[in-house]
């Protein structure tokens, strides 16, 4: 579709950010599954169901605005679940592959509030005055979200992760002074 206005541009962000919800409903459930943490589990459990409420304000803009959601492929969220998925296939230790889920995710995150930042204010420059408050709501959603990463990264899983790195290193530095005190 050629950009030629404000409106065709505010079209093609609504359906590029519905193909990414779109790709991140396909993407969340392997994520879940993957994930050894209960609170991480359950925040991306509820993340999912927010997902599809995000797709399903996405079509009601798309249709007040006469055109289809779909039929763009968002290819900023396909690289950013491409790296997701290259996480889901590493082993490890478990606390280890959870914090990098939670980077991939905050990741995405982050897409996403810059895109919805993107269109709310379209939005605005349109005089779209519903569309602004239904695209505010999830912005806020999406960065609730990433905030909530953030707690489960700090007070819980990086910290659980962070054993992991302690326990050699403290080993190497018992070996190390136990030949540094040998003649």
């Amino acid at each position: 579709m050629p950009l030629n206005s404000l409106q065709d541009l505010y079209v093609e962000h609504i359906q590029d950010l519905y193909s990414a919800e779109q790709q991140i409903i396909e993407a969340l459930p392997k994520l879940i599954e993957r994930t050894s943490h209960s609170k991480l589990r359950d925040g991306f459990t509820h993340h999912l169901e927010q997902t599809r409420q995000h797709a399903r304000r996405l079509e009601e803009i798309a249709q007040r605005l006469g055109k289809p959601a779909g039929g763009k492929k968002c290819k900023g969220m396909e690289g950013l679940l491409q790296e997701g998925d290259e996480i889901l296939k590493e082993s490890g230790d478990r606390d280890v592959i959870d914090a990098a889920l939670i980077s991939a995710a905050q990741r995405v995150e982050h897409y996403e509030m810059a895109a919805y930042g993107c269109a709310r204010t379209y939005a605005s420059a349109l005089n779209r005055d519903q569309d602004v408050a239904v695209l505010q709501r999830t912005l806020d959603e999406e960065g609730e979200t990433d905030k909530l990463l953030t707690k489960v990264a700090e007070g819980i899983v990086n910290p659980d992760a962070q054993r992991h790195v302690e326990r050699p290193q403290r080993e190497r530095e018992v070996a190390r002074s136990d030949r540094e005190v040998r003649p």
